[in-house]
């Protein structure tokens, strides 16, 4: 057992012990065997012994990964569904009995519109053919005019879905062909999303909410085109209901339809090549997307007298230099996901600006343009009227060949456990030191610098669709430090004496916080944390560089001068608390002996609430799924869309 193990070991037997709760020592490379049925039980029987390869203990350390160019295992899809079958088994199986597919795993039910209130109008749940006489999944192929915002906050979404259906290649991955009401209809459609570094097929009947038979949520500005519906229903799903898409940032749901990753700019402090940043994110065959902000909630979704909207998240479609009156403007295009409400300033539709253009380069540019919520206006109008910018870099797999730079991406996977890797941020120095460390090597610089560009982007998986458990987004954020010589993981002294030499900008409650750097090439220590010690989630780290770079996880060996855990009191020498936690666990567990996280939550609750001397507000199911993480032994995989 390495020294992580025992500080991992010593720090739950240590913590249960302090609660009064009698735990019991091993010998260093013995447990007690541990079943997770479903990933959620644990049994305790007589300890087992592992080789010293893969020792008890250990905690997940990060997956790690690496793209560059075509052929990652990245780019694999994993069905979803809860008894794995595909997209095509299923329509197979629904044809064979002569049945439309009705989907267990998300049922038309008001559970899978809401889980915190109840649904104001009475809603019914249609098929397609029962909205209309001839209905299609694509009408004359997916365009940003098929997107139109429905009743739920979601337009975060709908900007996202507008900018996709420019890249073609990645909306055919997101949207897959050969899907229709015609031949071989059974009910039945799929999609794909990327979601911590894998990409799953999501499979959705086609029952959809509508009112007064009108659709209620996403659709398209023809009557009879359903893509755009079922693809928001897809989403959902996967996040467990149209509820959880409640409000949002453009750039998640640009990174769960291309893998990419996200930057931010604030339009009133960026750059002064913010136009040359964004012409080259096209180039390179990013999304991007903008917004006003707001001061108020009063102020959300309020037009302003030029035809903008606060607090609304649009996409941004092109950016174009043109010859007028002797000099070169340049111009931004946008669209609203609404379908309608556009700028009504200089470079609108119909603004006199367009007069003084080339009529072939007028042609080119604004292609038969209406009222259909997408604008073009000067740069510098856009930075003086939008606050925020946001653009996702593409990742090597989701761009096609004719993309002029790729990038090389490495990945890892993590978490922060409580008591063992959760060290929260620099302002915890006793602390700090035990939070995942990555080294990162940069070797060769950009062409034509002397410097490396590189993206870090750190991501908490999993929290839109925990909202329902009352688990919210976590604050993130993460420091690079020049790497000393040694290969382990650095301690507690290193940190005190030594400055970041970059930093995430600020630590804040976000899905992913992602920074650009230039450094010079070296070797550089990654370290991602919580603000504050002690909180658990699942992370994922993404390292894209222009040029490619070397990453390893560090920390196999970990000095500690710990003391040994105590030791178990023996029966005929229980307290009585300890026969109460005894007696608790064997009404709880059975005949089998096993109890679910659940079940571990009130037991353990149920001893330490009786506590007088200190002040307990009880142990969270997150806690208890800890507790049994570090002492799972089974590595049964179980997979957590």
């Amino acid at each position: 057992m390495t020294e992580r193990e025992r500080f991992s070991a010593w720090r739950t037997n240590q913590f249960l012990s302090d609660w009064g709760v009698s735990t019991q020592p091993y010998p260093p490379d013995t447990l007690p065997h541990i079943s997770c049925r479903g990933g959620h039980f644990v049994r305790c029987s007589s300890p087992i012994t592992f080789s010293a390869r893969r020792g008890p203990l250990k905690k997940r350390m990060p997956l790690q990964s690496t793209l560059s160019g075509r052929g990652s295992d990245s780019t694999q899809v994993v069905n979803t569904q809860w008894d794995g079958k595909s997209y095509e088994q299923l329509r197979q199986q629904c044809l064979q009995k002569g049945v439309l597919f009705e989907d267990p795993d998300f049922p038309a039910t008001g559970a899978s519109l809401f889980f915190s209130q109840s649904i104001p109008v009475q809603i019914e749940w249609k098929r397609p053919p029962e909205i209309c006489d001839n209905p299609k999944f694509i009408v004359g192929g997916a365009d940003r005019t098929d997107i139109c915002q429905g009743q739920l906050g979601d337009c975060w979404l709908l900007a996202a879905i507008a900018s996709l259906t420019m890249k073609k290649e990645a909306l055919a991955r997101v949207v897959p062909h050969n899907q229709s009401f015609d031949h071989g209809y059974a009910g039945i459609f799929h999609f794909q999303f990327w979601q911590h570094n894998q990409w799953l097929d999501v499979v959705v009947d086609d029952k959809l909410p509508t009112v007064r038979n009108q659709l209620i949520m996403l659709h398209s500005a023809s009557n009879d085109e359903f893509w755009s519906a079922l693809l928001e229903k897809a989403y959902a799903k996967i996040h467990g209901s149209y509820e959880s898409l409640k409000g949002g940032s453009t750039m998640e749901a640009m990174e769960d339809f291309t893998g990419g990753v996200g930057e931010m700019y604030e339009t009133k402090k960026a750059p002064e090549d913010l136009f040359t940043i964004m012409k080259k994110a096209l180039d390179r065959g990013s999304l991007m997307g903008c917004s006003i902000d707001i001061t108020s909630s009063a102020e959300s979704e309020a037009k302003t007298s030029t035809g903008l909207v606060k607090g609304h998240a649009y996409s941004i479609t092109g950016l174009e230099e043109v010859h007028f009156r002797g000099q070169k403007v340049k111009l931004i295009r946008i669209r609203n996901p609404w379908g309608q409400v556009e700028w009504n300033g200089c470079w609108s539709d119909n603004s006199r600006e367009w007069d003084y253009v080339d009529k072939a380069e007028k042609t080119r540019i604004l292609q038969n343009a209406t009222d259909d919520g997408e604008f073009w206006m000067e740069f510098e109008d856009f930075k003086r009227n939008y606050d925020k910018v946001e653009i996702c870099n593409m990742s090597p797999d989701a761009l096609d060949d004719d993309t002029k730079r790729k990038w090389e991406v490495n990945i890892f996977e993590g978490n922060w456990i409580r008591g063992s890797t959760a060290g929260g941020c620099r302002n915890y120095i006793d602390t700090f030191w035990t939070n995942p460390q990555f080294k990162l090597e940069l070797v060769d610089a950009d062409d034509d610098d002397d410097v490396c560009s590189v993206v870090i982007a750190l991501m908490q998986k999993n929290r839109r669709k925990l909202r329902k458990e009352g688990l919210d987004l976590e604050t993130i954020g993460f420091a690079v430090y020049e790497a000393p010589e040694e290969e382990d993981q650095v301690g507690k002294d290193f940190f005190r004496y030594h400055p970041s030499m970059a930093r995430s900008k600020t630590y804040i409650n976000v899905r992913e916080v992602s920074e650009r750097f230039t450094l010079p090439p070296g070797k550089y220590l990654l370290v991602p944390t919580t603000f504050q010690p002690h909180h658990e989630a699942d992370f994922l780290i993404r390292i894209f560089s222009e040029k490619k770079a070397d990453a390893i996880e560090m920390g196999s060996i970990v000095d500690a001068d710990l003391p040994e855990p105590p030791m178990p009191s023996p029966p005929e020498e229980e307290t009585d608390e300890e026969k109460g936690l005894r007696r608790l666990f064997e009404q709880l567990a059975g005949s089998d002996q096993a109890i679910c996280v659940t079940e571990l939550q009130e037991m353990l609750n149920g001893v330490l609430s009786r506590r007088k001397e200190i002040k307990f507000d009880g142990l969270s199911l997150s806690t208890c799924h800890s507790i049994i993480n570090l002492m799972d032994v089974s590595f049964q995989v179980i997979p957590v869309y």
